[in-house]
């Protein structure tokens, strides 16, 4: 059905689409708005004329000049660079995970005062288990880490805990202890 409605559109459409065409082929164009009259004063214009001559005009002593001045490039021979490439301090690794975990290629050591991911959380876990003996001094010599950094690192970092909040009332289902 909806096909039978469509034709019937096309029909509607198409209906006399040649003479509405030429119809409209044969309207006059509209006319484009007239431009804006500029006041040019006769002295300025003999100005710009003059400018616009010297502008385009020959002028031998610089085209000489110019067919005299030769440039021949070459590249630079580049000095070797000495090589001194400082060798970054690094410690081994203190935790790492068993196998080969993620896919990520087991990392041996890092640099001084950096941390990889799992010795960071270990770091967060033994200062938040037992800050008297994991001490800001005790963990960035341990990790060789500034001791500013160690403060940012315990202050503003805190690893995952989980926290149960008891139910309001007695009646609430509970989970149980396994």
């Amino acid at each position: 059905m909806s096909n039978m409605g469509a034709r019937v559109a096309r029909l509607f459409r198409n209906f006399n689409l040649e003479n509405r065409v030429h119809r409209e082929i044969g309207k006059a164009k509209p006319e484009a708005a007239p431009r804006h009259q500029t006041h040019i004063d006769p002295v300025q214009s003999t100005q710009v004329t003059e400018i616009s001559d010297a502008i385009h005009k020959r002028n031998d002593p610089l085209l000489g000049f110019l067919k005299s001045v030769y440039v021949e490039s070459k590249d630079p021979t580049e000095a070797p660079k000495e090589v001194t490439e400082e060798k970054e301090e690094r410690r081994p690794l203190i935790f790492s995970l068993p196998g080969d975990p993620y896919g990520i290629v087991e990392i041996i050591d890092v640099p001084k005062g950096k941390l990889s991911i799992i010795e960071a959380l270990q770091a967060l876990n033994n200062h938040k288990n037992a800050p008297q003996t994991w001490t800001l001094d005790k963990v960035a010599l341990e990790y060789s880490l500034d001791l500013k950094d160690t403060k940012a690192l315990l202050e503003h970092f805190i690893p995952f805990e989980v926290k149960i909040i008891p139910p309001k009332t007695e009646d609430a289902k509970k989970i149980k202890d396994i």
